[in-house]
């Protein structure tokens, strides 16, 4: 719309058959993560036995818990760095999140509890991050004339993983996350090939 909100319509179903044959026919590949970024279209077996292939050579772990679903232990205990918008950051923290940086700021320190990072993003007001150990950063969202919100959570988990991947901190990691989700959001669809 003109607001650069989106409507989207999609067909679930095909990630759904992704198994755990899957992820031992690409073990290789696998093991040689550094940083696996996983999200919740597939089955949870397969983010299980991709996350245990990954950590078992030394890899990190970030879930992008989009949808919002229940989680087990198993994969709970797996994961190294959570990332979830207001939405799924209510779902999993069990409590109303205002999508405000001071909401998200507030969910990921309910969420590092359970994780040992929590990035909860909040749209066009920014996005916080907490640790285990409490230390907490907030970033405020770099002010841009949207064209479309249409993959930027996407775009932010993304450049996110690419850049711990990098050896980037958490914080400049975030950060580059952060301007590239700006730029997603400023760039007309038709326009985005280069991005």
């Amino acid at each position: 719309d003109a607001g650069g909100d989106y409507g989207a319509v999609i067909v679930s179903g095909s990630n759904l058959t992704l198994g755990h044959a899957d992820i031992a026919s690409a073990s290789d590949v696998v093991g040689q993560t550094a940083v696996l970024l996983l999200q919740n279209e597939v089955p949870e077996a397969a983010n299980i036995a991709a996350a245990r292939a990954v950590k078992a050579r030394g890899g990190r772990v970030v879930l992008n818990a989009a949808p919002a679903r229940k989680l087990s232990e198993e994969l709970i205990a797996l994961v190294d760095i959570l990332v979830v918008n207001a939405i799924e950051a209510e779902f999993l923290a069990g409590t109303a999140v205002v999508e405000t940086l001071d909401g998200a700021a507030q969910a990921a320190r309910l969420l590092a509890d359970l994780y040992p990072v929590a990035i909860v993003t909040a749209g066009g007001e920014g996005v916080a991050c907490c640790d285990r150990s409490g230390e907490a950063f907030a970033l405020s969202a770099i002010p841009v004339k949207v064209a479309s919100t249409h993959g930027a959570g996407d775009e932010f988990v993304g450049a996110l993983a690419a850049g711990l991947a990098r050896g980037q901190t958490m914080r400049a990691a975030i950060t580059a996350a952060n301007a590239a989700s700006a730029l997603l959001v400023s760039t007309p669809e038709a326009e985005r090939d280069g991005i």
